[in-house]
């Protein structure tokens, strides 16, 4: 049996199914409780309901895969011939989803390297992606984590939200708090800093917001080559003009996705989020 090291991540890295069979990569997933109904993400929550939901302000809750969960995912990974694993997680940050894999790791039948990438959504993908070429590629463990750390010190998140009410609520936000009280009254423009949701500007006007999104959006990318993600919930028409002019303006770009955010992000964004991600190759 040939040695090789298997990616592990989770359900919110949003990877297209095609790519994660491509790259042989399992994604854990989180857990949604809606109306008192808990649901393992993708598995019964469509975006719609979720949508729906959070627009009556109906109690919409996540959490993370259990120890056990992630136990059952590695056993399952070794039985498939890994000698190795390297499992890449959303923020510690921002879940517990982390430390629940650390947990894991510990009784795991093989070694496992668990890394808190400080990412999320397809920020977080393209580090799995990059990590499952090293492996692919015969790297070693040491080799793949640090092909998705590279990964990840290369790529940016940027966020358009309707209104930061939910993630206030979720206690998603961080420094996003001082944006409070005025911040409510108008669109504000966020970025994934140090694991964070973080506060980067207040634009007037929803046009006006999603507008200075792309902007940011190309003068991250310059004339470097870069994938790109167009990330939304219920807001699909927005998405697709969005990655139409990212197109046409990002020389450099490889790979653009659209895809809608599954429950645990929208969750803590609501309906209306537009969300890009920029990575460099």
């Amino acid at each position: 049996m040939s040695r090789h090291v298997a990616i592990v991540t989770d359900s919110t890295a949003y990877l297209p199914p095609q790519t994660r069979e491509r790259h042989g990569i399992t994604a854990v997933p989180l857990t949604v409780v809606l109306g008192g109904t808990a649901v393992e993400e993708g598995g019964g929550i469509s975006a719609r309901s979720l949508a729906q939901a959070l627009q009556k302000r109906r109690s919409v809750t996540t959490s993370r895969p259990s120890p056990e969960t992630f136990a059952t995912h590695y056993r399952r990974v070794a039985e498939g011939g890994a000698t190795g694993i390297v499992s890449l997680h959303l923020s510690a940050e921002l879940s517990g989803t982390y430390e629940a894999a650390l947990l894991a790791a510990r009784e795991a039948p093989v070694p496992v390297r668990v890394v808190d990438t400080g990412m999320i959504a397809m920020a977080l993908g393209f580090c799995a992606v990059a990590a499952a070429e090293a492996a692919q590629a015969g790297c070693g463990p040491d080799e793949v984590v640090a092909a998705a750390e590279k990964r990840a010190s290369g790529t940016s998140a940027y966020f358009y939200v309707d209104t930061l009410d939910h993630l206030r609520r979720g206690g998603r936000i961080g420094a996003a708090r001082a944006l409070l009280g005025s911040a409510l009254a108008v669109k504000p423009l966020l970025e994934l800093n140090g694991g964070r949701i973080e506060p980067r500007e207040k634009v007037r006007t929803a046009s006006k917001a999603i507008a200075r999104l792309e902007e940011i959006a190309v003068e991250r990318a310059g004339r470097a080559s870069v994938d790109i993600a167009v990330h939304h919930l219920a807001a699909a028409e927005r998405a697709d003009v969005l990655a139409g002019h990212l197109r046409d303006r990002v020389p450099g770009l490889v790979d653009l996705h659209v895809s809608e955010v599954g429950a645990v992000i929208g969750a803590h964004t609501g309906p209306g989020l537009l969300g890009v991600v920029v990575s460099q190759r």
